[in-house]
């Protein structure tokens, strides 16, 4: 694990690119593991994706249900880097700590009602014909 300072191995040359990918996994794994939300949220993206399978969803409405996939879970991820670094910045209570932290959520739940909008506008053409 790379830690504060160390951009280079041994102090020569950069930063080798699979120790930068193994931080970025364990940074995805830590969100993974320390964030309920994250937990939900990839649920329910499996969710959508089995049900993009079973309704037969188009090649245009996979990619607007990846998409907002993927902006859910960068938008976790990038909330638990922030509320983490705040926590280590400010651990005491300071309202602009709480603001940020808020903002950070409130990045989160736009992604989150975004895709909520975006999976109703897909999957319900699909669910009507079903009817």
């Amino acid at each position: 694990m790379r830690r504060a300072g160390e951009s280079r191995r041994c102090g020569e040359g950069r930063f080798p690119l699979v120790c930068a990918f193994r931080c970025a996994a364990a940074g995805v794994a830590y969100a993974f593991r320390s964030q309920r939300n994250l937990k939900i949220q990839v649920i329910l993206g499996l969710a959508a994706v089995a049900a993009g399978f079973a309704l037969g969803i188009s090649r245009v409405d996979w990619l607007a249900i990846v998409l907002c996939i993927i902006v859910v879970s960068v938008a976790e991820v990038v909330n638990t880097a922030i509320e983490s670094a705040v926590d280590l910045a400010s651990p005491e209570w300071h309202e602009l700590a709480r603001a940020a932290k808020d903002a950070a959520a409130g990045a989160v739940l736009l992604a989150s009602a975004g895709s909520v909008i975006v999976g109703l506008i897909v999957f319900a053409p699909y669910a009507l014909d079903l009817l």
